[in-house]
């Protein structure tokens, strides 16, 4: 599992499917679940499969996530930000 190199910076709080997530000051949505054991953001709208981050690049959008309500977001391209609340993609939510 991912592991944090550098445990210093501020940390903030969000909450991912009602759990507090803990983040660094400057990590994106998706490293913060990484860090804290999340892999799954979302399901395949094919197959059912669990999604979550590949590229952490704004590439793949294998990282989407609803954002304070609104969905079809990257996680790996949105900074993480105390008090947002982020949910898995849904999967008749999901963009065509």
């Amino acid at each position: 599992m991912p592991q944090r190199i550098d445990g210093s910076g501020e940390t903030l709080r969000f909450t991912f499917e009602g759990r507090e997530i803990a983040a660094r000051a400057g990590d994106t949505i998706a490293a913060a679940l990484i860090a804290a054991g999340e892999t799954t953001t979302r399901a395949s709208v094919v197959s059912g499969a669990p999604r979550g981050p590949f590229c952490m690049m704004g590439v793949c959008f294998e990282c989407l996530v609803e954002v304070d309500g609104v969905p079809n977001r990257q996680a790996c391209m949105i900074e993480a930000a105390a008090g947002m609340t982020v949910n898995r993609q849904k999967a008749d939510e999901v963009a065509a």
